[in-house]
């Protein structure tokens, strides 16, 4: 393979004094293919499309060739091996996940430091004696096979889990005794985006059908199948229960309720919006639509004698509580039990008779409980500000628990007394690191149109506003998905050299409710983008970092976030970071799941779509001559969400049309996918951003 050099002189300070360092890049030269594409009389080219083969030798030589150039680069950066050690040091704490009681048993998930994957433990009483019900160390001697779910049975007798194989979305299914924790012959596969919803013997699933083998990580995942699965019979023998084969795309969600009366059906052909339907289990009734259209969100909660609850909101862009009965399930017979307020219903859960509903205020948590006729009774008193999750439990239980996070705050663990309303302190972390010394606000600042965007700002205390100070700058604005407060190890070492951490809560998230949600999806995706971009503006203008000093970074449709701001105001940036990015707005929905994201993105079949897509295409808005900031690209060859090639041909691109001495690298991992790296890989991959980062806006890592 051929290469092209770029030699850079990058200032550094090392050990008190400056010195300057050479670091002479040879890039892979990706060869060009005649390839141009006509969208509705636009003609595209797309000259590096043999990436797209992820079978091919010729891009498994390019994968080699630039993670070489990448890690001969990131090797040399004096201080990287400092940052891996600090890292590893923050790390090494033990780790508790929130219990969940399973009959008589407690359940937990624990990580004693630096164990590759958490491992789950049960104990019979909180203060008891904990034994290793599941340690997924023993799927794989590389740690490749992972823990991906639990799922009980009614009766508590038996648990099924699903691991995943090198990070990719495809899961298989196995079943255990949970009492002798002897492992059944049963073994489902090729399932994704399904869980298990038990019944009697045996659960409901849903599966697609085999792929060739060249393409189980590439090809469209279409006509997705519900099937219920009795214990200890074949995978062939289950019972197909629900498909919709003139409807290839729509994928098919199962709950069975507590009492197991009912099967409830959620169909779904994106990522917002769905119809519902349901089975009477008791009577083995033909399964009859709730809801039979896409036209608003509507999620199950659980059922009452009357009928089903679900949050919804149609008619309610913050979210409402209805009770739909079954036998008269149209609009005008639904029963309002919790109205929607001035602030976002996010979560509600059905726990001794009592409706626990958690509410955001400006992506932070609120938590209030009413009575199950919709009576509210008091506000949960939470431990700070900052994000809680959890309050999940069976309608018998009087007690459940509840995590609480902020950005200076490690997850903390409280036990709540439904009864009584009060929380006690069960899990509070040790941590390797001093929190006192940081500290987050929260400020809101206007967004190119004069929208008030929410913006959470964390820094080590004392820290002056003279523009001087490095920052990174990370969003996501998209999917329903908000921002909330919530802790990372993985920031600690650049708050302790002087960084500061921001977050915005772009639109297109679910921050403020559906209408949030719509003002930053489809047509209206260049508003994401604004708010970023003004996100850093309100930063150099308030004093804290500058365009030389402030990097930026997000993940998946973060990932296309940063690759649309870089483009669009690359002299605003130092450093980017996109992560297993949505960087081709033209083929995105061509690829595994991809077609689900149509219904927030758009897409290129479309005239109209395809006008807006190309325009902010980070793909298809790199220029020639252009300074780009300096680029280092992440993503993964088992990613089976987003596409590996959209990072590829991303990064093709951008080495040949980048001007200046910024460097310009992709790093592939192998054996992972979509965000699902074990303890050693996070550290590693955290290492290389953020050695790169701070080697690129100038901060040495010592002592």
């Amino acid at each position: 393979m051929e290469f092209k050099k770029l030699t850079l002189v990058v200032f550094a300070t090392l050990f008190g004094y400056s010195c300057f360092f050479n670091q002479s890049i040879n890039y892979p030269v990706s060869k060009k293919v005649e390839q141009v594409d006509n969208y509705f009389g636009v003609k595209v080219e797309d000259p590096y499309r043999w990436l797209e083969d992820d079978n091919s030798s010729e891009t498994n030589e390019w994968v080699k060739a630039q993670n070489e150039v990448t890690f001969n680069y990131l090797e040399k950066i004096p201080f990287r091996e400092k940052i891996k050690q600090r890292l590893t040091e923050i790390w090494n704490y033990e780790k508790y996940g929130q219990p969940f009681k399973e009959g008589d048993n407690y359940y937990f998930y624990k990580n004693d430091g630096l164990q590759e994957q958490y491992v789950v433990y049960r104990q019979k009483d909180l203060d008891g004696n904990a034994e290793v019900f599941i340690d997924p160390h023993t799927f794989s001697k590389d740690n490749t096979i992972r823990l991906r779910g639990l799922y009980f049975s009614k009766d508590y007798k038996y648990c099924g889990y699903g691991v995943t194989n090198s990070g990719s979305d495809w899961r298989e299914f196995f079943v255990m005794n949970a009492d002798t924790k002897e492992k059944l012959r049963d073994h489902l596969q090729w399932i994704k985006f399904s869980g298990m919803a038990w019944y009697k013997d045996g659960f409901f699933y849903s599966r697609y059908d085999e792929p060739k083998e060249n393409e189980k990580l590439k090809a469209s995942n279409e006509y997705q199948k519900l099937f219920y699965h009795k214990l200890g019979t074949k995978q062939a023998e289950d019972l197909l229960i629900y498909q919709d084969t003139a409807n290839p795309k729509y994928g098919f969600g199962s709950s069975v309720t507590e009492d197991e009366k009912h099967l409830v059906i959620s169909v779904w052909k994106g990522t917002s919006k769905n119809m519902v339907s349901y089975k009477d289990l008791e009577n083995d009734s033909e399964i009859v639509p709730l809801i039979d259209s896409f036209y608003a969100d509507h999620y199950f909660i659980d059922n009452t004698d009357d009928g089903f609850l679900f949050m919804t909101n149609h008619g309610a862009p913050n979210y409402k509580l209805v009770l739909i009965d079954p036998k008269n399930p149209s609009e005008d017979h639904w029963k309002t039990i919790i109205p929607a307020q001035e602030f976002v219903m996010s979560n509600v859960n059905f726990v001794s008779g009592k409706l626990i509903v958690n509410y955001l205020k400006d992506a932070i948590t609120l938590v209030s409980v009413y009575t199950h006729s919709g009576e509210k009774l008091y506000d949960i008193d939470l431990p700070g500000v900052g994000t809680v999750w959890g309050f999940s439990g069976k309608r018998k239980d009087s007690e459940v628990f509840y995590t609480f996070s902020s950005y200076t705050q490690p997850p903390t663990i409280y036990k709540y007394d439904i009864i009584e309303n009060k929380s006690t302190l069960l899990k509070k972390p040790k941590v390797n690191f001093d929190i006192d010394n940081f500290e987050t606000k929260q400020v809101f600042y206007p967004s190119k149109d004069g929208t008030k965007i929410p913006l959470f700002i964390t820094y080590k205390k004392g820290i002056d506003l003279k523009g001087n100070n490095p920052a990174l700058l990370s969003g996501y604005g998209g999917f329903q998905s908000p921002v909330r407060p919530y802790f990372s190890l993985t920031i600690i070492p650049l708050l302790e050299k002087g960084f500061i951490y921001c977050v915005a809560g772009l639109r297109g998230g679910n921050e403020y409710g559906e209408e949030w949600h719509k003002a930053g999806m489809l047509e209206n995706k260049q508003n994401v983008f604004d708010d970023f971009i003004y996100a850093a503006k309100y930063l150099f203008d308030n004093g804290y970092s500058s365009p030389d000093k402030i990097g930026i970074r997000g993940a998946s449709n973060g990932g296309l976030l940063v690759g649309a701001c870089m483009t669009q105001k690359p002299e605003m940036f130092k450093v980017a970071l996109p992560d297993v990015g949505v960087l081709d707005m033209l083929r995105f929905h061509k690829f595994t799941i991809g077609h689900a994201w149509v219904a927030e993105y758009g897409s290129s079949e479309d005239k109209t779509q395809f006008e807006y897509l190309h325009k902010y295409s980070p793909l298809h808005n790199l220029k020639i001559g252009k300074k780009y900031p300096a680029t280092l690209i992440s993503t993964a060859d088992h990613d089976d969400r987003v596409f590996p090639a959209h990072s590829f041909k991303f990064a093709a691109t951008l080495q040949e049309k980048s001007e200046g001495i910024n460097p310009i690298l992709i790093r592939i991992e192998t054996n992972i996918g979509h965000g699902t790296e074990t303890t050693s890989k996070i550290i590693n991959k955290y290492t290389d951003l953020w050695s790169f980062l701070l080697y690129n806006v100038d901060v040495d890592f010592k002592e």
